[in-house]
């Protein structure tokens, strides 16, 4: 079977916290608002589902083709593991102000307290403004005590190591890595299919109607990590006809990819799908003979694991994600 790459319409969130530069990457100046902090480009969560938009399977939901397609779709290793649960969730996210301080939980915790995955998750900076900062993982080795202390005191950001942040940057965040995306940020995630957040700290803002928004301030204390990682933190340096890794992990492996002409992708039919998200630029990505599938900035596809070859041409980049 044949499927051609299958795009969707996106899930915009308007936030306290977001921007306007979610429809300016998009092309999409008609969508008024300037508080979409988030796109949900590829969805298969509760309430939340992404839509195919044109071709054949139009109006139909992520959830409805992977029961239907199934390793057609997500692939034979992929479906035996997750069956019609699809493993991944890609946002694009405008934080024009700072969002809270959190942390997510891992498989366990989100099994015991949710009966959901986990969320480790990645992020690639499309955009920075010049003073922009990622906040990722402790600065130094932490007591559950000193912890404890810092949350009390209103200092938690005190112990949270600061990343100046720039195009280019890639953040790896296992699960109980604290953080927290710093005003100015414009950037791709890939993270687990979890929605489960857990609030430390949101800088004593209020809502329209003056209330703060709710902490999760035990559930957090289980998830933490109060041990510095080394590994959080790196740049990618793009060039053309160049295929790099990003973040590779049990979870998903995802790389950026620049192609200048023609660039055949790393692909293994029936393994795993991969979806691309086009952070720049505008290419064509063809899967069997005659199937070409047009993507510029701002757009993202599922390719289809059936899909005998994959193929990126033009001029762009663009993050590709797959299941190892």
């Amino acid at each position: 079977m044949n499927l051609a790459p299958l795009k969707f319409k996106p899930i915009f969130k308007s936030v306290l916290w977001g921007g306007d530069r979610i429809t300016q990457l998009k092309h999409m100046p008609d969508i008024t608002g300037n508080n979409i902090g988030e796109s949900w480009e590829v969805s298969a969560m509760p309430g939340n589902e992404s839509v195919v938009d044109g071709g054949t399977f139009h109006g139909a939901s992520l959830p409805h083709l992977v029961s239907t397609l199934r390793e057609q779709l997500v692939g034979n290793e992929v479906y035996k593991v997750y069956g019609n649960d699809f493993p991944l969730l890609i946002k694009i996210i405008d934080a024009h102000d700072r969002l809270s301080v959190q942390v997510h939980p891992d498989d366990e915790l989100a099994a015991q307290q949710h009966h959901s995955p986990g969320k480790t998750e990645m992020w690639y900076i499309i955009d920075a403004a010049p003073q922009a900062c990622i906040m990722a993982g402790v600065n130094r080795e932490l007591t559950v005590q000193e912890f404890d202390t810092l949350l009390a005191s209103g200092h938690i950001t005190d112990c949270i190591t600061t990343h100046r942040s720039k195009p280019g940057d890639v953040y790896f965040l296992p699960a109980g890595t604290i953080h927290s995306i710093g005003a100015g940020n414009l950037l791709v995630e890939i993270q687990q299919a979890s929605d489960i957040t857990y609030r430390l700290y949101d800088f004593d803002r209020r809502d329209a109607s003056g209330n703060k928004r709710q902490l999760h301030t035990e559930l957090a204390r289980r998830a933490v990590s109060l041990t510095p990682s080394q590994h959080i933190a790196s740049h990618c340096n793009a060039e053309p006809q160049s295929v790099h890794t990003l973040a590779s992990c049990k979870h998903f492996d995802v790389k950026l990819i620049s192609p200048c002409g023609t660039l055949p992708l790393q692909w293994t039919p029936m393994k795993s799908f991969m979806v691309i998200v086009c952070t720049m630029g505008s290419m064509s990505i063809t899967t069997h003979p005659g199937c070409i599938t047009h993507m510029r900035a701002g757009e993202t596809i599922l390719v289809p694991a059936c899909a005998p070859a994959v193929t990126a041409q033009g001029t762009a980049q663009a993050i590709t994600a797959i299941i190892n």
